[in-house]
């Protein structure tokens, strides 16, 4: 194997060796990023959602207790309607929204029982702003129903709350392991980088040594004065070839003569 072809090879495997650092990094990191992404995607998305639904819940719950204080008042009611009616209309998209981002164990138990809580709630408040029966009894069926819904909210909060803090310390003691891992692999590849970079230096210099050297022998064994101080092993080869030649060319035209 000519020496072109293993400085080729040298200079390869170190290529080699850092495409394969790099590509191995890459690969840890987007798998901590995608664990990331998963846990904010599905998670945080359902404790915004029973975050609105609480906020809708609240101001649905305020305009039926502000409607069955002021009955008689048109003004007072017809805000208090329209207040109802805008945290209907938030309530049911994030639930709809919730039920749709089913990710957990007991998560649709919750949202199940959420939404049947929810459908008696509405027949309730609707009952009141009807007038329909005793408003105050209704009221009161009211408060234990929007108590209900809270504990229902509260249960797929939590439940993704103490998801979220499960996967972020899974995921943080996962990244300590990666963090190891890729410790170990960067100073395998360090070593094995500085492996080769010793090797062949010392190779090309150990072999070109040898041949000044031998050249400075030879020409010794030839009667050749050799005057060359330096450490320039090329030099010494080349000025070695140099008197060879010309010693050659003496020799060659003694023969002639």
């Amino acid at each position: 194997m000519i020496l072109k072809t293993k400085l080729s090879m040298g200079l390869g495997v170190l290529f080699l060796i850092i495409f394969a650092l790099a590509l191995f990094c890459s690969y840890y990191v987007d798998k901590l990023s995608d664990q990331a992404e998963g846990i904010l995607r599905n998670n945080y998305d359902s404790i915004v959602y029973t975050r609105n639904m609480m906020t809708a819940l609240d101001d649905m719950e305020t305009s039926i207790s502000s409607s069955v204080s002021n009955p008689d008042n048109k003004k007072i009611t017809d805000y208090y309607s329209q207040l109802f009616e805008a945290g209907k209309i938030e309530f049911d998209k994030n639930l709809k929204a919730e039920k749709n981002n089913i990710t957990e164990i007991h998560e649709k138990e919750y949202a199940e029982a959420l939404n049947s809580d929810y459908n008696i709630y509405l027949n309730l408040c609707e009952q009141i702003k009807k007038g329909a029966g005793s408003s105050s009894t209704n009221f009161n069926e009211v408060l234990p129903c929007y108590e209900r819904l809270k504990h229902s909210i509260f249960n797929i909060n939590d439940l993704n709350m103490q998801t979220v803090v499960r996967k972020s310390q899974a995921t943080k003691d996962e990244s300590v392991h990666i963090v190891n891992y890729m410790a170990v692999t960067v100073t395998l590849c360090i070593i094995l980088a500085f492996g080769y970079f010793w090797y062949f230096p010392f190779y090309i210099s150990n072999t070109i040594s040898y041949l000044s050297n031998r050249m400075t022998e030879l020409l010794k064994k030839s009667g050749i004065a050799t005057d060359v101080k330096t450490n320039d092993e090329t030099y010494v080869i080349l000025q070695a070839i140099k008197q060879l030649e010309k010693k050659l060319g003496v020799e060659g035209t003694e023969k002639d003569t």
